[in-house]
Order: C-alpha cells, then structure tokens, then sequence
C-alpha cells in the first residue's frame, strides 16, 4: 500500500451488473477498496458503470458510488444456435454493440483510471473492450466454478483474470491461465459474525431444541418449488431429530403453512416457517445451522464454504450453463456438501442424505473443514489488492 499512499488518489471504475451474482461482489469488492485505500492515507474514485434504472444503479446508490449509465446489447441464449441467431432482439442487441463499445471508449477516456475491474454481465464487455483499446489495466472476475460469456470474450484481453473456484482454471484458454488467480467470491463481511442466540431470540422461538441440530432450508429469496416440496414430504420425519428454520418464499408460504398447522404441537413448535429470511438476521441464521439445503447458485457457494456449512445442494436444474449443477459437483468431488442432481433429487435422497450428516456429527465435522478449505472468506480484499496492484502497475 505504500505506493498508493505515495499517489495519494486511485481512480477506478468498475462495470457489471443485471444480476444480483454480477451485481452484490462489486458492490464488496469497492467496500473493500475504499476501506484499503483509506487505511493508506489516500482516496478512491470509484465510478459504476451499469445498465440504466437497474440492480447495480440501485445498489451504487445506496453504497454512495458514482453511477454512469451505458446501455449494452445482450446475447438471449437458446439451446437452438438458428433461432439463437435470428432472434429480432439479439439482431437489434448486435447491432447496437458498436455504439455501445464507442460510448465506453468515451467514457473510460474522460474518467482516465487506473484500473478497470469487470464483474460480468453484458454491460461488462464494451467497458471491457474499451479498457483494452486505451491500455488500461483490465481485472475481470468470474462467480461461478465455470466461465461466464463477458468474462470468455474479455479474457483474451484482460490483464488479470481472478476466479472463484479453481474449477476455471481448466476452462481458460491459451495463455488466459498465466493471468488468472483464484480469489474467491466476495461475501458480505457481516455474515462472518452471526450469533445463534441471537437468532434464537430474533425469531421467538419457544420451540427451539438446543440439543437437536438445526436444518436451514432455503431456496433463494423467491423460495424454490422443488425443494419446498421434498422438505414437506419428509418433514414429520426430520422434525423428530432437528429443529427446522425454512425459508419458503412468497408463492409456497400459504400452503406450506396450511401443512405445518396439521404437525404434533411438539414438532410444529421446531419448526420456523418464513417466506424471507431477513438479510440482517442471515448471518446469524447460518450461525445456527448444523446443516443447510439449498440452491448452488455462486453467491450460496461462496457463502456456504467461508463459513463452512454442511450442506446438501440442489441445483436449478434451468440454470444458465449448467453452471449451479457444476458447482454443486465440485463441491461433492472434495466432499465439502451433498448434490443431488436431476434425477437424483428425490425425496428418498434428500432423506437419506440429510438424515447421514444428522445422525453422524464426526461427518458432519469432516464436510465442514472440507468446506472451509475451499472458501475465501477475505475475497473481497484479496480482489481488491489484485486491482490496487494492477493501479500501481505491478
């Protein structure tokens, strides 16, 4: 840091967004870079650029961060490469990608920074392009254990590449795997200082069994059928041996509702049934957790390895790539969690498999290091010094 402090200011901008995956690590990874950048005595000019009226405009708002709108064609994928490739709104997007490359180009030019960081997402790519054309220093992230589409077309040009998983690696190309370094994927700091007693007290919770484990399921902040529906079916069952924190979402909740009022009074009393897990009171949900079944998405990942969950994953099965099936199968390959993919997701599985880690703590304590050994709890920092440096010409 001390030829940051020597310079005395830091120019950045960052570009990503349409996503809550592209969108929440920058919005950490410039947490983390203002609060080095402070620690040395100097100041961080940070300018988002992102998709007009969007998640990442919002989210730039409220971390105070200067926002410059740029609309950027995208890519509709279709597993049919003709209709792909004739769709009128790909054609329109394709055809605006020159002006929006050029818009870039102006804009990185009157900004002048020091480094460029890329967080995927389609705006990402002519902010990207245009870092390369007027040599600026270019570090581009990926989230998910694969290679995203921006992050495939930047990373011939990119200066350095970090990754969330070394399950990249193999996926980069050429001499792309010289520049590329596993940082992780940034988490929010707060959800390393939950209190299980808090979350206890947070949710009145006269039911809660201190001395059964505790399951927290979760399909996502919009809920997912397909886990709702396996846990329902075996919750008499798994009530019996665990309290049960279950995050529904909103379309599920009455129904499942309905189901849980039919319990035993002694087991309905272990059972939390909440369409939103509040993200205040998350960190201190997953300090409670022995073990947790969820989606695989990259952001759960990240979360579920810093803090080294047990957990059992159940992909989307629709997701982008496969991508949260390979996740789920990485994370299985070091036996760090449980995957139940495709027709493996039933619930006799998901019974056996979580009724395995309940009854057998020494497992459980085993997934969990496994799990730990593959997070990055300090992501966010270690991107933020990778950018620092590439600012410092390093």
């Amino acid at each position: 840091m001390t030829r940051v402090a020597e310079r005395g200011r830091v120019r950045v901008i960052v570009a990503g967004g349409g996503t809550g995956g592209h969108t929440y690590p920058a919005a950490a990874v410039i947490r983390a870079l203002r609060t080095l950048v402070s620690d040395a005595g100097a100041a961080a000019d940070v300018l988002w650029v992102g998709t007009p009226d969007s998640l990442e405009q919002r989210v730039a708002v409220e971390n105070r961060v200067d926002f410059a709108p740029l609309r950027a064609g995208r890519l509709r994928r279709d597993h049919n490469p003709l209709r792909m490739l004739t769709d009128v709104e790909n054609i329109k997007d394709a055809l605006r990608l020159p002006g929006s490359v050029i818009a870039a180009i102006l804009l990185v030019a009157k900004f002048r920074p020091d480094v460029v960081i890329a967080t995927g997402g389609y705006v990402a790519v002519p902010v990207g392009v245009a870092a390369a054309l007027l040599r600026r220093p270019l570090l581009i992230h990926e989230q998910t254990s694969g290679i995203g589409k921006a992050n495939e077309l930047l990373a011939p040009v990119a200066t350095r590449i970090a990754v969330s998983s070394a399950a990249s690696l193999e996926l980069l190309r050429g001499k792309a795997r010289d520049r590329a370094v596993v940082t992780g994927n940034p988490i929010r700091a707060a959800l390393m200082a939950g209190d299980p007693q808090a979350a206890v007290r947070a949710l009145e919770w006269g039911g809660y069994t201190p001395e059964l484990p505790t399951v927290y399921v979760t399909g996502g902040a919009q809920g997912a059928c397909q886990i709702n529906d396996l846990i329902i079916a075996i919750l008499p069952e798994l009530l019996q041996v665990a309290n049960v924190v279950h995050q529904c979402g909103r379309t599920s909740f009455t129904d499942i509702n309905r189901h849980a009022e039919t319990l035993p009074g002694t087991l309905r009393a272990r059972y939390q049934l909440h369409e939103f897990i509040d993200v205040d009171l998350l960190a201190d949900i997953f300090a409670l957790a022995d073990i947790v079944v969820s989606r695989s998405g990259a952001g759960t990942l990240a979360e579920l390895t810093a803090l080294g969950k047990p957990s059992v994953l159940i992909p989307y099965p629709h997701s982008v790539g496969g991508e949260q099936a390979r996740g789920a199968e990485h994370l299985a390959d070091h036996h760090a969690a449980r995957a139940l993919i495709g027709n493996d997701a039933t619930t006799d599985r998901l019974r056996a498999e979580l009724f395995h880690l309940l009854f057998k703590p020494a497992t459980r304590t085993a997934m969990s290091m496994n799990a730990a050994a593959m997070g990055h709890p300090n992501a966010a920092a270690e991107l933020a010094v990778t950018a620092l440096d590439l600012a410092m010409g390093f």
